[in-house]
């Protein structure tokens, strides 16, 4: 059993630890002296070996940074509130924890782990079984509000209501109660359960495919056990554990910092509601658990930095997971479509009550006067039901959300994952792509190419060859020079080989690190071959200014402490002149940034000259000449720094950034390539086709971006227009450039392409951003979060606009727009401010638009399937019953067995077809004008499918009639009495008959309205429902065979037959309707031919 540790402090959460884990923890437990090597990112860390400075973010955070937290201020005040109040009671509970007021050394032998090599695999797991996954319990929700919500989703009440009213009409109005109507009330209660059973069924298979599309999104972490540096899943962490967080990474538990850089900032707005981002710190700044920056508190984000932590709680145990236990469980936003649907049935609900009320007055002003005998009380009742339940599609919501449900699922399958089900539908309408570069269109691998020292270009080939033929000896060899470059790529880089790694060959090693800085140690790696780990070893760093998107490049200062290294990383007289405590800064970043504040160059030779306007002329050519071949330039620069002129003290970044403003030495370039993924071009192709314009969105120069916009597709245009374009159109309406040849202006359109970098865009008035978001095709170069946050809106004025990224400074951009598109392995913050993930490659954005699309299109025809039958041709037996006399020809109950059997589950089949051959050779769908529910459907669905139906299916009965001695002119305007020489009883049963074969009608007529609906412009040859791939749905056949059954069930039974008022349908009736649905088919088929042959005539301004 356990046995308690003696402790200092009555901590309410003090962790009870076994005797022989004391033993293991106290020998291993230490403190580090500083960060060790770990991976810094392209987004924005910077780290100190110090580390222990509080700095106000509001000073020090760059301008850019605070829209992180996603500049979304108005949809926080409600969560704020709340959160704020859940809070509170968790900070009573958190009031006796001490984890943020001892010192770090004190947390480690609580802890009984290591500061250093962390717990052991043997402790990990003993704690796993004592504390449980790090994962929060599942929100409690009232299970009775839950399940009443089932039972009153969609049409639940008016089932209710109708069954509770005949049941009225059975008894005790009925007078002697008829059996029919207790049918019919039994009936209407029964669909009333099963539709709450299916809406029970189809949240629970909603929740399972959206669980299961969390889970492909694990999370996971990096944490240090045994004193090797392992990747696990965040739910396997326990008390104990060493944590490294870096830019872009969610807090997988509540973290005691031991460890952090000086520019460390967490975004706590998932708890807080506080947009504005804090510094995070070793020491406390509050004895308020929640309000000190030396814990890391689950679910919030690190945006800026880096730190290492110990975990003080896991899962419930956590800030988050208390609060979560304490806040009402987040209510689902009805999405757009359901909207829309909703507005189209309370269209629907409005006629209905006009009909019923109709009926009403009808019956109360002239047939209870007139005509008594023929509609009584009771009667009149069931007529008001069978109305409300002709005109309402019972089927309508349980298709929808089965129809989402289904496409999110087939979405998932084909490696897209949506967070929401209101991500599905907004895809069909997205016409604008804002696409990052890195790791988006290209592969993320980046590797050098070419280097340069002074004006000597070299490949990587030739420089492998000069390094073998170089002389060490001879002082001006350039194999020395080139050498000292690679030492410089090697010093001033946040990333790591994998140690376990060094047989293999220096291309395919791991490395821990961020694609740039992995390119260049590979790079310096194989012109060490295989030293660097060594020489790295002989330099200390003391200081280091990590990457970000502001600066534009990282520093890091170093002491010597093996002197033998020295010749390898300066020139002679250099070396010479170095003193043990003296500094090398070094710095990396972007040639325009880092050119100006160069005052000397390393030329080939190994001598060190004076920048002069003819070497930045030189330096310039190779800049452009790189990034004009599509390659990124990284300069790489150094400084000697005497002691003393750096202070050594947590607030050294001043001092720092002041050294490395003049006087640098510019040693050379490295260019770096990043491959398009392979099947970008196609992916460009099949976009523009669909009339999506892409705009990519990178922080490379101008040069390098329209180069490699060109070779992915995304620029077509020979010529393309600058900033000077826009300011030339300030004034006057901008023209399309007469310097593009005619193809050119079919292919990029009546705006062409533009080029234009991010502090262009901040001279741009409104009129200048309206003009620049209608070209065709764009590039944005030299961009800034705050500056991708303002391209997205700005397109969003007129577009429904998608954002693609991975890095954390896409975060504010994914969010903001109207579906975020993530990376699979894009950072923590990216994926989680992101609507949907990619796991797979971009190419999957294709099949998220094409699905996109094909869930609206699904439900439009589930909405033209189902209104036919299930509305129109249901209403106008009760309309002419109540209006000419005519006998009601569709009883009630058979109106119910058609909404709710035999066509609800085609209905949900629909949801099931497949894309259209021409679904992305159409113009995305306009929010604003395209109407799930238009006039052009109404007219489809009632005046022409509904009429032929009606028609046919009236023709039917009365013909049956006629033949069995019931003519129609002694129906007409009969209210009730009988015709000549018939029988009640004889009249009765031909009747039930006539119903019969209505129903039986309108059931096989349906079968071809379902094979006519599928498509809705390509012909039924074109998207054949069998044998074809890509265009069958198998799920149709059965479908129908479940019609069949269902009207055969209720039917034919001869103990059913006298309550229902059902009888068998004489053979040729199930035949005859055949034929109708054939012409129904045929009279599509030409209805669609006339579209696609002249879409802009008549017909085709008709199509629904």
């Amino acid at each position: 059993m356990p046995t308690e540790k003696p402790a200092d402090s009555q901590a309410a959460d003090r962790i009870r630890w076994r005797d022989e884990e004391e033993g293991h923890g106290r020998r291993r437990s230490r403190s580090r002296p500083g960060l060790s090597r770990a991976n810094s990112t392209d987004s924005l860390a910077i780290r100190s070996i110090h580390g222990r400075a509080t700095v106000d973010p509001a000073v020090t955070l760059p301008i850019q940074y605070r829209t992180v937290s996603f500049q979304i201020e108005e949809s926080k005040g409600k969560e704020r509130a709340e959160l704020e109040r859940a809070s509170e009671v968790a900070a009573k509970d958190l009031s006796d924890l001490q984890w943020h007021t001892i010192t770090a050394a004190q947390v480690t032998e609580r802890l009984v782990t290591s500061g250093r090599d962390g717990l052991s695999e043997t402790q990990a797991k003993r704690r796993l079984e004592e504390y449980g996954k790090n994962a929060p319990s599942p929100p409690k929700t009232n299970r009775i509000l839950t399940i009443i919500g089932y039972f009153f989703k969609g049409f639940g009440g008016v089932l209710l209501v109708g069954s509770i009213l005949v049941f009225v009409s059975w008894k005790p109005l009925g007078n002697p109660p008829q059996l029919a109507n207790l049918a019919l009330a039994i009936v209407l209660l029964a669909v009333f359960f099963i539709q709450a059973a299916f809406t029970m069924f189809q949240d629970w298979s909603t929740s399972r495919v959206m669980s299961s599309i969390k889970d492909m999104l694990p999370e996971q972490c990096n944490v240090t056990r045994d004193g090797q540096l392992v990747h696990i899943q965040a739910e396997d962490l326990v008390p104990g554990d060493l944590v490294t967080v870096k830019a872009g990474n969610k807090l997988p538990a509540d973290l005691r910092f031991i460890e952090v850089s000086s520019d460390l900032k967490l975004d706590r707005s998932v708890l807080t509601g506080e947009s504005r981002p804090i510094a995070g710190t070793v020491d406390h700044t509050d004895v308020n658990y929640l309000e000190t920056q030396n814990i890391g508190l689950q679910g919030t984000h690190c945006i800026i930095g880096s730190a290492v932590g110990l975990v003080v709680a896991t899962g419930d145990r956590t800030v988050f997971g208390r609060i979560a236990t304490l806040t009402n469980e987040p209510k689902t936003q009805m999405t757009t479509l359901e909207r829309e649907v909703l507005y189209f049935v309370g269209f629907i609900c409005a006629i209905m009550f006009t009909m019923i009320i109709a009926v009403v007055i009808i019956w109360a002003a002239w047939l209870r006067r007139d005509h008594p005998d023929f509609i009584n009380v009771p009667s009149l009742i069931v007529s008001c039901v069978s109305v409300a339940v002709a005109f309402i599609p019972e089927g309508l919501p349980i298709a929808i959300t089965a129809g989402l449900t289904i496409t999110a699922n087939l979405m998932r399958k084909n490696k897209v994952l949506c967070k929401s089900l209101k991500t599905v539908e907004t895809l069909g309408s997205v016409s604008v792509i804002c696409s990052d570069k890195t790791g988006t269109l290209t592969q993320g691998k980046m590797a050098v190419t070419d280097c340069s020292v002074g004006s000597k270009n070299l490949t990587m080939e030739q420089l492998r060859e000069t390094m073998r033929a170089g002389n060490v000896n001879e002082k001006s060899d350039p194999s020395k020079t080139f050498g000292q470059l690679a030492a410089l790529g090697a010093l001033c880089n946040g990333a790591e080989m994998d140690a376990s790694q060094t047989e293999v060959p220096v291309e395919q090693r791991n490395v821990f690190g961020d694609a740039t800085d992995t390119a260049v140690l590979k790079f310096s790696e194989a012109v060490a071959q295989g030293n660097i780990a060594y020489f790295r070893s002989c330099w200390q760093r003391v200081f280091e200014l990590a990457f970000n998107s502001k600066n534009k490049f990282m520093i890091r200062c170093f002491t010597i402490s093996r002197p033998e290294a020295l010749d390898r990383t300066l020139p002679a007289d250099d070396a010479s002149q170095f003193e043990n405590k003296d500094l090398l800064l070094t710095i990396k970043g972007a040639p325009d940034v880092l050119i100006e504040r160069c005052s000397y160059y390393l030329a080939p030779t190994g001598e060190v000259l004076e920048l002069t306007l003819e070497a930045k002329a030189t330096f310039e050519h190779i800049k452009n000449m790189y990034s004009s071949q599509g390659k990124r330039c990284i300069l790489l620069a150094r400084k000697l720094v005497k002691s003393g002129r750096i202070e050594d003290t947590a607030d050294y970044e001043p001092s720092v950034m002041e050294e490395s403003k003049g006087g640098l030495v510019l040693v050379g370039f490295v260019a770096i390539v990043d491959p398009l993924r392979p099947e970008i071009r196609e992916v460009v192709s099949t976009l523009r086709g669909a009339s999506i314009r892409i705009a990519m969105v990178t922080g490379d120069f101008a040069l390098t971006a329209l180069a490699i916009a060109r070779e992915a597709g995304i620029i077509t245009c020979l010529h393309v227009d600058g900033v000077s374009r826009l300011e030339r159109s300030a004034a006057t309406e901008f023209a399309s450039s007469s310097d593009d040849t005619e193809d050119e202006k079919m292919v990029a359109g009546k705006r062409g392409a533009l080029v234009i970098s991010g502090p262009e865009l901040t001279t741009l008035t409104d009129h200048q951003w309206t003009i620049l978001t209608e070209y065709d095709e764009v590039v944005f170069a030299r961009t800034t979060p705050e500056q991708k946050l303002r391209i997205v809106r700005e397109y969003q004025k007129q577009n429904v606009v998608a954002m693609t990224g991975d890095g954390v400074n896409d975060a504010p951009s994914l969010k903001a727009a109207d579906v975020g598109i993530s990376m699979g392995s894009g950072s923590d913050i990216a994926m989680e401010a992101a609507d949907m993930v990619l796991l797979d490659s971009f190419s999957s954005v294709v099949v998220a638009v094409q699905y996109g699309r094909v869930v609206f299109d699904n439900l439009k025809k589930v909405i033209a399937y189902l209104l036919p039958a299930g509305s129109f041709s249901e209403f106008w037996p009760v309309m002419t019953s109540v209006v000419f006399g005519l006998p009601q020809i569709l009883s009630s109950f058979l109106m119910i067995i058609i909404c709710c059997f035999t066509d609800c589950a085609a209905a949900t089949v629909l949801s099931y077809e497949k894309p259209e051959a021409d679904v992305l050779l159409r113009r995305p769908r306009n929010v604003k004008k395209d109407r799930l529910v238009n006039w052009q459907l109404i007219f489809q669905a009632y005046g022409i499918i509904g009429v032929l139906e009606t028609l046919a299916s009236f023709a039917m009965s009365y013909w049956y009639l006629e033949r069995q001695g019931i003519a129609f002119k002694d129906l007409w305007f009969s209210f009730g009495q009988l015709p000549p020489n018939v029988t009640q009883e004889y009249y009765n049963q031909k009747l039930n008959e006539a119903s019969s074969i209505y129903f039986v009608t309108l059931v096989v007529m349906q079968w071809f309205n379902l094979m006519a609906t599928r498509t809705r412009r390509l012909s039924i040859f074109q998207h054949p429902p069998l044998f074809n791939k890509a265009t069958q749905n198998w799920y149709l056949f059965p479908a129908i065979v479940f019609a069949l059954v269902m009207a055969v069930i209720w039917l034919y039974p001869p103990s059913l037959q006298p309550i229902i008022q059902t009888a068998g349908v004489p053979v040729e009736h199930w035949f005859l309707p055949f034929t109708f649905g054939l012409f129904i088919i045929l009279l599509d088929e030409g209805r669609r031919f006339w579209v696609r042959r002249w879409p802009d005539g008549i017909v085709g301004k008709m199509a629904w």
